[in-house]
C-alpha cells in the first residue's frame, strides 16, 4: 500500500530511531495519527525542548538542563568515588540501583578501532584532569562487558596506574551470572566471567 507523502515521511523519520524497524515505525506513525492534535503537539514540543535545553555537564559530561548536573552539585555525594561510564544512559542505570553514592564521568563512547574510535576521541583527558585534583581515591570502571568495553576499561586502568600509582584505586564492576537466572541457560563467556570474578562469601 502506498502511504500518503506526509505519513511516509513520518514513518521514514521514525525508522531512524534505534531499535525501530519498518513495522514498528509504521505502528508508531499510525498511533500518532490517532491521538489528538494536542497530544501530537506535546510530543513535538517535548522533542524540540530536549534539543534546545539539554546540554552536557562541563564536569562529568552527563546530560543536564542546568549549568552543572544535579549529581555534581549534590553535597551528599562521596567525592572520593568516581564511576566511569560510556554513555549518559549508563548513569541512569547506575542511579536506579540506589546503591552508588559517588560521582560520575561519562566518556562519550568506548574504544572501537573498527569504528575508528581511539582513546583521543573519548573524554579520557578530562578524566585525568579530574583525577589530578587529588580528591578521587577510587575509580570504578563500569563499561559494558563487551570487547570494546573491556578494552576501554583495561586501557584506562593501565593509564591511571601509570600516572597515579597507588594513589588512586582502580576497580571494575563484576560480570557474570544475572540474578535469578539458570546456569544451563548461560553462555560459555558468561560462565567464564562468573568464575573469574568470583569472591569469598
Amino acid at each position: 500500500m502506498q502511504l500518503a507523502k506526509p505519513l511516509a515521511r513520518l514513518v521514514a523519520e521514525l525508522e531512524k530511531l534505534p531499535g525501530v524497524g519498518p513495522k514498528s515505525a509504521q505502528r508508531l506513525a499510525f498511533h500518532i495519527l490517532r491521538v489528538s492534535e494536542d497530544e501530537a503537539r506535546a510530543l513535538a514540543e517535548a522533542i524540540l525542548d530536549v534539543k534546545e535545553r539539554i546540554r552536557t555537564c562541563p564536569v562529568c559530561f552527563n546530560f543536564t538542563d542546568q549549568e552543572l548536573c544535579e549529581i555534581c552539585t549534590d553535597p551528599k555525594r562521596d567525592r572520593s568515588l568516581l564511576c566511569v561510564v560510556a554513555e549518559p544512559r549508563d548513569v541512569v542505570a547506575m542511579e536506579k540501583t540506589n546503591e552508588y553514592r559517588g560521582l560520575y564521568h561519562v566518556l562519550g563512547g568506548v574504544i572501537s578501532p573498527m569504528d575508528g574510535i581511539g582513546p583521543d576521541a573519548l573524554r579520557i583527558r578530562e578524566l585525568f584532569a579530574r583525577l589530578s585534583e587529588g580528591t578521587v581515591r577510587e575509580v570504578i570502571l563500569a563499561t559494558n562487558p563487551t570487547i570494546e568495553g573491556d578494552t576501554t576499561a583495561m586501557y584506562i586502568a593501565r593509564e591511571i596506574r601509570s600516572a597515579f600509582g597507588n594513589k588512586v584505586r582502580v576497580t571494575r564492576i563484576a560480570h557474570g551470572m544475572p540474578v535469578g537466572s539458570d546456569m544451563d541457560y548461560a553462555d560459555q563467556a558468561t560462565l567464564i566471567q562468573a568464575l573469574q570474578w568470583r569472591r569469598e562469601i
